[in-house]
This record gives structure tokens, sequence and C-alpha cells, in this order.
């Protein structure tokens, strides 16, 4: 997340051997093409046999696209898809499917509330679920809605049952970051509480195609509401794992406006809102009728969550750490599929090259047990000043350890008896005084290859604190970031000697030649910083078992156009798959190996026309008003996913 200053694809592969991943892979299903079509044309997609149906498949591959260009503005503001995948069969045959992107809906739409009424998509509620008004222009009063959609999960249910739904009943769980700017253009970052959607859709058994049915708001009162929900990931046992990044500095929270606009918009009130409330990891879980519940767990840290994956064990959890002098994080639970206990460890970094964006062995660091209700009974009794002492200058005492924090240094002591506290909900002050390496910038998505035992983590930027060794990292970059895999092995013992109850943890972390962003010395004609065909500035990520294909979307302040792309871990071959509008992130990415025999990429973007300075000069007057159009005058942007159509043969 940059902080501001698809029809389906259907099932022709094999099902795979059975293994531990933490999605079952795709089932074969004979006579089917790969990407159904939207609207009338999916019935005959259906009725047309698929060249090479039945037989073994082979292979698949994305071909790619070009990057837009001002002589097709219209494809510069607006989500744009003219990449192809194709599928090989074992006796040499193809068929390749032209891809395309279908929204859902956009934000501020009116969309069904599944009881003979409409609702807004993205819309802000505050702590009793009453509409939180954007009075900023007298006459023009309304509702406040998001133009940053971000994490989704897809999933299906036995036993699900929504009215208006005539096909299979699928659902989809959506959060909202947060929303740019009010009508008079004021900024509004981390000022409203966070939504977030259950969506009921109605899947088509015969073309795969989704329709919104339902639109449900989850109450989120009983877990004080949610602070800037990021990435997310669908845990193995069927539920949605949200984020709460960016954590308020509880030590600093008087003079930061963004939390007293939070909890004067959540509350009523600025100071009501508790610091120590934020910060952690939402779960929510779909009921049967496309309702849904929530509940937030204390015990993984108070850190900038972005996206967690949970390891095929249901019990290790990796976690990125969107921030300056942020670590990297893994939370291994007492019992699988119940993340309410379990013990939380920081990673050390034994660099091993620090060319380009470095490479490290990697150790572990124990920060301490604990129950989620026992640090949530911390977190409300607890203020910053009882559980540390902390300094932001040398107070020439040497029972204060400096340690790095957030782009500077702090001095810190913990109070005595306050270690577990400190542990969990002043994570990155504690880590770095446990001896983590809290040097890493902006470390975004986390995704696994089950199969090889490869996680991988996206490091949006790979600057300031990677650079000057305040957090045992000092690599040279690029601005235009990473993507590290990490290479995941059982038998571990942490720092301490002791051994570590997973098979899955990370031992050491280096990014694919092909993942490495390149920074430009001067811009290109466009006003591209990065070079265009090469990722820059990686963000969401997720791998596909069944493809063997991690997608990446970008958040980046360095390309004019945000790109999603598909990297095959095979073959190396990096292809660029969809253009997001200029100036929007892409958001959402959700790779769904099988839904009733039906493959889902997901995808959403932010923040469309967010023009930056030097970046976007030589196109924002072309394309802002073309933005506008497209996009509620900015204050809108999409949900939706990857849709195909069947179009060559051999």
């Amino acid at each position: 997340m940059r902080q501001p200053a698809p029809d389906a694809i259907q099932s022709s592969l094999p099902e795979a051997q059975p293994q531990s991943g933490r999605r079952s892979l795709l089932k074969a299903l004979a006579a089917a093409p790969l990407l159904p079509l939207t609207g009338g044309a999916a019935a005959l997609l259906s009725a047309c046999a698929t060249p090479g149906a039945g037989k073994p498949f082979a292979s698949a591959r994305f071909t790619g696209m070009p990057a837009p260009t001002l002589a097709d503005p219209a494809a510069m503001a607006s989500t744009t898809v003219g990449s192809a995948l194709e599928v090989a069969f074992a006796d040499g045959s193809k068929q390749t499917y032209k891809l395309a992107y279908q929204p859902f809906f956009m934000t501020g739409d009116m969309v069904p509330d599944g009881r003979g009424a409409t609702i807004l998509a993205g819309g802000y509620v505050d702590i009793n679920n009453r509409p939180i008004i954007d009075r900023s222009v007298p006459g023009r009063e309304r509702q406040f809605f998001s133009d940053c959609p971000d994490g989704s999960s897809l999933l299906t249910m036995k036993g699900a049952s929504v009215p208006g739904v005539k096909g299979n009943t699928v659902f989809a769980v959506v959060q909202f970051e947060y929303t740019t700017r009010d009508q008079k253009q004021a900024a509004m970052y981390g000022q409203l509480p966070s939504p977030i959607a259950v969506l009921t859709l109605d899947q088509d058994p015969s073309s795969g195609k989704l329709s919104l049915v339902k639109y449900h708001n989850v109450d989120t009162s009983q877990v004080h509401g949610l602070w800037i929900t990021c990435g997310a990931s669908l845990s193995p046992w069927n539920t949605h794992l949200s984020s709460e990044e960016y954590e308020p500095d509880a030590s600093a929270i008087a003079s930061n406006p963004q939390f007293k606009g939070f909890s004067r918009n959540l509350y009523g009130d600025e100071t009501k809102a508790n610091p120590y409330h934020y910060g952690h990891l939402p779960e929510v879980t779909v009921n049967a009728d496309g309702t849904g519940s929530i509940k937030k767990h204390f015990c993984l840290g108070r850190i900038s969550h972005e996206l967690v994956q949970v390891m095929p064990d249901r019990r290790t959890v990796l976690m990125g750490d969107d921030a300056t002098n942020g670590g990297l994080f893994m939370f291994i639970a007492e019992r699988a599929a119940d993340l309410s206990a379990g013990t939380l460890y920081v990673a050390r970094w034994e660099q091993v090259s620090g060319v380009g964006p470095g490479a490290g062995k990697l150790s572990w660091v124990k920060l301490g047990s604990a129950t989620s209700e026992e640090i949530r009974a911390m977190a409300d009794r607890y203020k910053a000043a009882d559980i540390m002492d902390i300094r932001t200058s040398d107070p020439a005492d040497g029972s204060f350890s400096k340690i790095p924090f957030n782009g500077k240094f702090n001095w810190v002591r913990v109070k005595p008896g306050m270690q577990k506290a400190a542990a969990f909900l002043e994570t990155h002050r504690y880590a770095a005084l446990a001896g983590g390496s809290l040097g890493f910038t902006k470390m975004e998505g986390t995704t696994v290859n089950a199969r090889d035992k490869v996680a991988y983590s996206a490091m949006s930027y790979v600057q300031t604190s990677m650079l000057d060794g305040s957090g045992h990292i000092k690599v040279q970059g690029p601005k235009a970031g990473a993507v590290y895999a990490l290479n995941l092995r059982g038998g571990q013992r942490d720092a301490a000697g002791a051994a570590m109850d997973s098979e899955w943890v990370p031992v050491d972390m280096a990014p694919p030649a092909e993942l490495v962003g390149v920074d430009l010395k001067t811009p290109d004609t466009l006003g591209n910083l990065a070079e265009q065909d090469r990722i820059a500035n990686p963000d969401n990520i997720k791998f596909s078992e069944k493809l063997r294909t991690l997608f990446i979307g970008e958040d980046s302040g360095m390309h004019v156009n945000n790109f999603l792309w598909a990297y095959n871990v095979d073959t190396k071959a990096l292809t660029r798959v969809l253009s997001c509008p200029a100036g929007a992130e892409s958001t959402g990415l959700h790779a769904v190996d099988e839904i009733n025999g039906w493959t889902y990429v997901m995808s959403n973007f932010q923040h469309a026309g967010d023009w930056e300075k030097g970046l976007h000069d030589k196109v924002k007057d072309t394309l802002d008003p073309l933005v506008r159009a497209n996009y509620k005058d900015r204050f809108g942007a999409t949900v939706g996913y990857l849709t195909g159509l069947p179009y060559s043969g051999a």
C-alpha cells in the first residue's frame, strides 16, 4: 500500500497427486474451456467443444501485453488487458484464451443487500453501523465510500443458502483500505474505520460466470472497528485473514491527526479509540446465509500486517511487515486452524551478499508465547508508558538500548514484568531489542509454493533502512524493489537453541533475478522512473499451484501505470497480464485454484488518478479528465476478476 503525501479460468488441468498444499489443486474436467465469457456469450462457450478436450494437460503459459502509451490514452485511463493464456496438451495440441477484465461493481454503486433493497458499495459506517457522512461541501452531503478496495478472498461452503442464487453459491470477502479524500479534496487517509463486506455470488455452472446477488457489511463493532485494512489471504480452513496496516504508535498517539480523525468518525470522540486495539490480525468467518462475523487475534504481534500466509501445516504463519525498519515475523499456533494462541518469532538476517537487493541466511528469535485473550486484556488495560520507557533522543543512561524505529532511532527499556506486553503490543521495538533484524522496508505480500517449499515476500521498495545498516541489512537497492524467495525447512532451532515446532521455517532469503526491479537514471519518454518491462514496487503476490505461476501486483511510485504480472517459476518467464488505470495501485489479488471445477484470478485497484509530481507530469493533463469520467470523478474503484475467451487452437 502506497501511503498518500474475472470470469473464471475453467479446469482442464489434471488432478495433482495429494500433497500438503494449503489449497486443493484443480480437478480434471474434460470438454470444457479454460476461461468462460461473461453475459450472453457464456452459453456459446458451454455449447462449443474445446480443442484438446479430454486430453492430458501438459503446460500453460501466459503471453504478455505491451504497456499502454499516450497513443491510446483510453487504455492508460482504465483497466486494460491485452494478454492471453495458452494451454498445451500432451498430444501437442494447444488452446489459447484471450483475457479480459470483468468488475462486480464500482465503489459508490448501489448494490443489492439481499433483502430487496440496495446498499452503498464500499460505504463507511461508525461503531453503531450508521453511515458516516461527508459534509465537506454544503448541499452535497453524502455517505463516504472508499476508492481503495484491497484484500479479497473467494470461497464456498457446504449448506450455503442465499435467496436469489440460481446456480452455485460462491462468496467473496472484500475489504476497503481507506478513502483518499473528501469532496473538498482534503486528505482522509486513516481517518475512517475500514469496512469489510461479504459478497454472495451466483456461479453459472455452465460458464463459471459470477453475478452479484447480495452485499453484506460485516459488523466490526465488537472488534473496535478496523484500522487501514490492506492485503488479505484465504486461510486453509476457509476464513478471510485481514490486516491492520501501519499500527498507530501508542507512545505518540496525541500527535497523530489521522488516528484522532479515525476515533472521531468511529466513536464521535477523538480520544476514545485505543491505539492498542489496532495493528492486529482480523479473521472473518462467512456464514451460510451470506453474512459474516469477525474476531481479532492479538497474539500475532502488533505490526504493519500486510497480508499473511498460513503454511500447509495450518499452524505456521509467515507475516510481511509494511514498514520502514520492519521485520520478517512468524507465528506458530498451538493448534491447527486456530490462531488464538501460539508463539511469535522475528527473523535475524545474516547477510551473505550486499549486491543489489542482497541475500541473507535467516535465524529466528523467539519473542514470546501468548493467547489472544490475555494480550487483548493487556491492550484494554495498558498505555505505552506502562510497558516501556521510550525516548527519541539519547538519554545518556546505560539502562536504555538504542534501536531503529520507523526510519529513526529510539532509546528504550522495558518496564519490570512487562516483557510479554512489550512483545505483543510494542512488537517492533521489542523485536529490535531482542536482536531481530528490523531493517526491511515495506515488506508487503507473502505467499507460498507448497510443492517446492518456497515462500515469496514482496519488498516494495529496497531503500532507506535496507541501505543504511540500521537493522543488520546493508544492500544497494533498487528503489523499484524485488520479490524474495525463501526456502522452507523443518528441524530448525531458534536463537536460544530451542526446537521450533514447524516444517515450514524460512532459512534463507534472496530474489530471483527476473523479479528485481530496475531503476532508471533518468525518466523515460512517458515519465517512468523504473524499467517498464520489469516489475516495479511489488505489493500483492499470490501463487497458483496449478499454473505454477506467481502473480505480482504493483504499488509503484515509479511506473506511470501499475501492472499485474505472471511469473512462471519453472520457465522463469515474466509476463505483463493487466494494466491498472494510471495512478492506481494493483490490489485484491487472489488466485483460487478450484471452485466447482473453475479457477479464478481476482483483481482490484485503488485510487485511480493519484497523480505524483515527477512521475505523471507528462500524462496528467491528458489522462485526468478520462480517469475522472471513468471512475466517479476519481472517487470510485472496481472490484473484479479476469475473464477469457478461446480464440485459436492447433
